[in-house]
């Protein structure tokens, strides 16, 4: 696999995600993933973020580069995904690979039943 690109993760997004994994400690190998992610992050408040970088609430366009088709979706906590199909859980091992990527960057999405896609994050909005 490809080298790990760098992650910048908001301050306030990183203590509410510490809370919930310490909660799915040894439940869950996305959230002991998103810990390993998490530990490698550098951290900043989110007034500080830059631009077009993925954080908590943030709406991500992005671009599947196996099939050249561009989606969109909000990064959100779990009990915010619902019935809508624009949102992932950060606990979704697509959303744990999103936080904290920028613009640019290219990562392996997670398939259930066939072969990780390519996406190249393409445009972030920052959410509320």
């Amino acid at each position: 696999m490809s080298e790990l690109p760098s992650i910048t993760v908001a301050e306030e997004d990183y203590n509410r995600l510490s809370t919930l994994l310490e909660r799915m400690a040894g439940k869950s190998d996305v959230a002991d993933g998103l810990e390993d992610e998490l530990s490698r992050a550098d951290l900043v408040p989110l007034a500080e973020m830059p631009e077009g970088v993925v954080t908590m609430n943030s709406m991500v366009r992005f671009v599947d580069e196996d099939a050249g088709k561009e989606h969109e979706m909000m990064l959100v906590y779990p009990h915010e995904v619902g019935d809508a199909d624009h949102k992932v859980s950060i606990l979704a091992p697509a959303g744990a690979a999103m936080l904290g990527l920028s613009i640019g960057d290219s990562i392996e999405w997670p398939m259930k039943g066939r072969k990780p896609i390519h996406l190249k994050v393409v445009s972030v909005t920052r959410g509320a």
